[in-house]
């Protein structure tokens, strides 16, 4: 539903040249609504100017395309339109050729508020891109094009130099972007645009690279570092860590494949893991930590003691955990802090069954989003986990893909979680009676690849389904679909 104004709203932006004469008389507080509708429309005129002349000090993309009491639709979780997004660039780039000397001649003043464009929280989801939208990469390269062109089109006229704009973006990097991107924060210092990023998730690059990189980004600015693809090992990371730990304001770091096998060790390898530990203790701000990928087995308690403040998030996805690295986590600190846990690769079907149970009891007050994908999870762990997972009470999000489950067993879990209130989506697997000839137990590779039987789980789904509306939970989305955007990033928990 759309209430009158945001519907007079859409009726004075269809004529955009008259809607653009008019912006002086609006009403500064309408500019808002203003910009979300013309971005939701494509009013790329409209938008333009809106952006030239906005009359606030903060343009935020998380503030203004978000549900609002006018429009219920939030545009954050679509991804952007090319042509909005253009637009928007191009009422920065001519704010940015307007000269402070002009600034009286301006309507209001309102062209020389702005001091902060805000473009982070834009829908990264990774999958194949709508050639009308665009991708994470897409407005890191558009962003970055501006940044040198500004720079490129510089004049050292005195008297005309340009209100200062500072844009606030997450930047996506790999080994074809990393030169121009790496220009465009050049370009960024000392010049009227100032590129400031928020999170920076770098995908196969070199180590010397990704030290660069990190060297040109601002301090104060930077919440997130994801290093993806890059197979540092120790020795790599022992390179890279002391540039991230300069990052005091630091929230969240996402580390793969961090080798350092405890059963082989090397002098090399010990002192690597030693000056990587040592550098992870100089964070203060740290709340979210993933190590996906890594071999940690036995070792996770000497790199959680050596965190200055709990962890929010830990994600330790195949990383052949033992039964004391999850002792050891259940009785830290961090585990009656946690909000989001992923073990998923983990075995947790033998001895490991226990430790995880004290794990889930630790952290049941606090647990939103708990994954469990390809844990080897049968029916009788499960059910003798509910007991213990049913006492999470504030559970929103439960992944169990990739687990051996029957049928049997799926509705113990669906009539149990009834005193979870707030559970939301549980990613459940293709149950084990719905494929033809499995071994026992079944390996996670023939789970995810072999076929299964549609019209046994069809009926399955229509079951489950009859089972919720039964029980009231008509909302709470029961899916094997692993790789819908259902999972949620710690920083919208």
């Amino acid at each position: 539903m759309h209430t009158l104004v945001f519907l007079s709203t859409r009726q004075v932006l269809q004529c955009q040249p008259a809607a653009c004469q008019a912006l002086p008389l609006l009403p500064r507080e309408l500019f808002p609504l203003l910009f979300k509708v013309a971005f939701m429309d494509k009013k790329t005129v409209v938008l333009r100017e809106l952006v030239h002349t906005w009359p606030f000090p903060l343009l935020s993309f998380q503030q203004l395309l978000q549900e609002c009491a006018h429009c219920s639709r939030a545009l954050l979780q679509e991804r952007p339109s090319t042509e909005s997004m253009q637009a928007v660039i191009l009422g920065l780039t001519a704010r940015l050729h307007t000269p402070e000397t002009e600034a009286g001649t301006q309507p209001l003043c309102r062209k020389h508020a702005l001091r902060v464009l805000d473009m982070t929280g834009l829908l990264d989801d990774g999958v194949e891109q709508d050639p009308g939208t665009m991708s994470m990469w897409d407005c890191t390269a558009a962003v970055a094009r501006t940044c040198i062109a500004q720079q490129q089109g510089r004049t050292a006229e005195p008297g005309l130099a340009p209100v200062p704009v500072e844009v606030r973006v997450d930047l996506r990097v790999n080994r074809a972007s990393y030169a121009f991107l790496r220009e465009a924060l050049r370009s960024s210092v000392g010049s009227p645009l100032r590129l400031c990023c928020r999170d920076l998730r770098a995908e196969d690059l070199p180590m010397r690279n990704t030290v660069a990189l990190l060297q040109l980004l601002d301090a104060g600015c930077l919440r997130r570092v994801d290093l993806r693809f890059n197979n540092l090992g120790l020795r790599g990371l022992s390179v890279i860590i002391p540039h991230v730990a300069r990052f005091q304001h630091l929230a969240s770091l996402r580390l793969h494949y961090v080798h350092g096998d405890s059963r082989q060790p090397s002098v090399d390898g010990e002192d690597n893991f030693r000056y990587f530990l040592a550098q992870m203790g100089r964070f203060t701000c740290l709340r979210e930590l993933s190590m996906g990928s890594s071999l940690l087995s036995g070792r996770l308690d000497q790199l959680l003691s050596t965190l200055q403040s709990p962890l929010e998030s830990l994600e330790l996805a195949f990383c052949a955990l033992l039964p004391e690295d999850l002792r050891f986590l259940a009785r830290s600190s961090h585990a009656v802090h946690l909000k989001k846990l992923d073990l998923s690769g983990n075995d947790l079907s033998g001895s490991q069954l226990e430790p995880f149970q004290g794990l889930l009891q630790a952290a049941a007050a606090t647990l939103l989003h708990l994954e469990l994908t390809e844990c080897q999870l049968a029916d009788t762990q499960l059910l003798a986990t509910l007991p213990v997972l049913t006492r999470c009470a504030s559970l929103r999000y439960l992944g169990l893909y990739g687990n051996p489950l029957s049928v049997a067993g799926l509705r113990e879990l669906l009539r149990d979680s009834v005193v979870q209130a707030e559970l939301r989506t549980v990613v459940h697997p293709f149950p084990v009676d719905c494929y033809e000839g499995l071994p026992w137990p079944p390996p996670a590779s023939v789970l995810l690849e072999a076929s299964i039987n549609e019209e046994k789980f069809a009926r399955v789904e229509a079951e489950l389904h009859q089972l919720l509306l039964a029980s009231g939970r008509a909302h709470v989305l029961w899916t094997t679909d692993i790789y819908g955007r259902l999972a949620a990033d710690y920083f919208s928990l």
